[in-house]
């Protein structure tokens, strides 16, 4: 019975032990590639040593040092033990696993590049693999740590191979350990989704557009990510000349830089700190994503995005004020304020205006640009938008569903999820009947879709996205539990934004 012995896997590093949780086999804090501390700081991922006999892995990884209090807040709860040590994932598979050949779903984390774990309670992925899915999460670099440019560090590479996205590389450490060792876990190497939300999705989007991640993964499921451009290399060398600086280094080797200590990095802000997005122009991503589906030269396989509506409950952490986003297209486009407030028809407060064109702009545009790369690229594409409220929240959200609000839907498993970390103290069993639904829309497409799919199958029909019908499948209507089709979804709103975004979504 597979409560009575411990669950063991062979990987092409060493065996591993993990728990029984209801049926499920878990396997926490395996690691994929060598710890990156000393020289292996600000290099690319290297392989796991091997080891002998068998390796528990019943505990969580270490996580990258992070902001644990901004955590706990706002990124999921409590991230655990930090260490520049933190390269680990997760696997959650159902009993028996030897032999078996099931869809593969890796999930990504968000928090802005510089919070979060694979770890956190609304990523534990035992409810997905008990309806047929092997479930990983993972690990990655944050913050300086994560994405870092700095000539010293430039002239160890020969040319056209300089990594600035060294948390990228590591996504792509995890989904090659996929490729190796998924097999002995009961998965399918060859049907593989990433799927993540916020930072998370924007790492989707960036692997979608590396030819580093070429043939590691075969779908993807973007949530919520955002238009915010990433930064340039040069913008980024800029700033890690000034890091080196702060700390003293102003003709700084890269000895010396791999020198600081490793807790140093995580508590610089400001121009000190990091965006929450790539760097465009090393070999990992060597053009701005954006750029990449806009001319559709992204991977051409199957893409869900989609986004919330209330994303702008996050801009107040970016320190972003919603009117103020009316005034700024005020003064740069007097003109184009004018068209948009006309589509925006019975809203005239400044605050509400400025949330729903910040809402629209900096995120629900991603999805519409998104979409016509997939057209573009001649590879299937689904939206969505998210406007299910949790029955207890809807006094707290009268705006629509908060920035990572859906995940426990997409996750199914809210009843794992800390009544601290929710909204409203709780979910409902209604909740959980929407979460059922929501849920069997993404283990469908990481079941059955594939590069000629027409239609997601669930409760209704989700027909493949096509530019002129446009449809958008609507998960809630005004807080309210319904599943609706609609065409031409917000289509004026994000054709004017399409154009306006690159000048107008930015961080400064």
């Amino acid at each position: 019975m597979p409560n009575q012995h411990a669950p063991h896997v062979v990987t092409d590093a060493g065996t591993v032990a993990g728990d029984w949780e209801n049926g499920i086999a878990s396997f926490r804090g395996i690691p994929f590639a060598a710890p990156p501390i000393g020289e292996l700081r600000w290099r690319p991922p290297q392989p796991p040593e091997k080891w002998h006999g068998i390796k528990q892995t019943n505990r969580w990884g270490q996580s990258s040092w992070q902001n644990r209090d901004y955590c706990m807040a706002v990124g999921g709860g409590d991230p655990g033990v930090f260490s520049e040590d933190c390269l680990y994932l997760n696997v959650w598979t159902a009993s028996p696993f030897v032999g078996e050949k099931r869809p593969v779903m890796v999930w990504i984390h968000g928090g802005g590049y510089t919070i979060g774990s694979g770890g956190l309670s609304p990523y534990i992925g035992g409810p997905l693999a008990s309806r047929g899915v092997v479930l990983v999460t993972l690990n990655y670099r944050l913050g300086h740590l994560g994405f870092f440019a700095h000539p010293a560090l430039d002239e160890e590479y020969p040319p056209g191979e300089i990594v600035n996205n060294f948390a990228l590389l590591d996504q792509i450490a995890a989904l090659q350990w996929v490729q190796n060792n998924i097999s002995a876990f009961g998965g399918d190497a060859e049907n593989v989704t990433i799927f993540g939300e916020s930072s998370g999705a924007r790492s989707v989007l960036s692997l979608f557009s590396s030819p580093r991640a070429k043939g590691f993964f075969h779908k993807g499921i973007v949530q919520s990510a955002y238009t915010l451009p990433d930064t340039s290399r040069s913008k980024a060398l800029r700033r890690g000349k000034a890091l080196a600086d702060h700390f003293g280094l102003q003709q700084a080797t890269a000895e010396q830089l791999r020198a600081l200590p490793q807790d140093s990095f995580w508590p610089l802000s400001g121009k000190l700190g990091v965006a929450p997005v790539p760097i465009a122009g090393d070999s990992v991503l060597p053009e701005p994503m954006i750029a990449v589906f806009t001319a559709g030269k992204q991977h051409p396989l199957p893409l869900i995005i989609g986004s919330n509506s209330d994303e702008a409950s996050v801009l107040s952490y970016f320190d972003i004020n919603v009117a103020g986003v009316v005034r700024r297209v005020k003064q740069q486009h007097p003109l184009g304020l004018r068209l948009i407030k006309c589509l925006y028809p019975g809203v005239k407060n400044d605050k509400e205006l400025g949330r729903q064109i910040s809402r629209d702009m900096a995120f629900t545009t991603m999805g519409y640009v998104a979409m016509l790369g997939q057209h573009k690229a001649g590879a299937p594409g689904w939206r969505y938008y998210f406007d299910y409220v949790s029955e207890n929240a809807r006094v707290q959200c009268p705006n629509g569903t908060w920035h990572g609000s859906e995940i426990p839907y997409v996750m199914n498993n809210m009843h794992l999820i800390e009544k601290s970390q929710v909204i409203g103290g709780g979910f409902t069993s209604g909740d959980q009947a929407f979460a059922e639904k929501v849920s069997e829309y993404w283990l469908n497409f990481a079941r059955h879709v594939a590069g000629k799919s027409t239609h997601i199958e669930g409760d209704i029909h989700w027909p493949v996205w096509r530019p002129r019908k446009d449809k958008t499948l609507r998960f809630g209507n005004e807080g309210q539990a319904v599943l609706k089709v609609e065409a031409r979804f917000m289509r004026l709103r994000l054709k004017l934004f399409r154009l306006l975004m690159t000048k107008l979504v930015k961080l400064d």
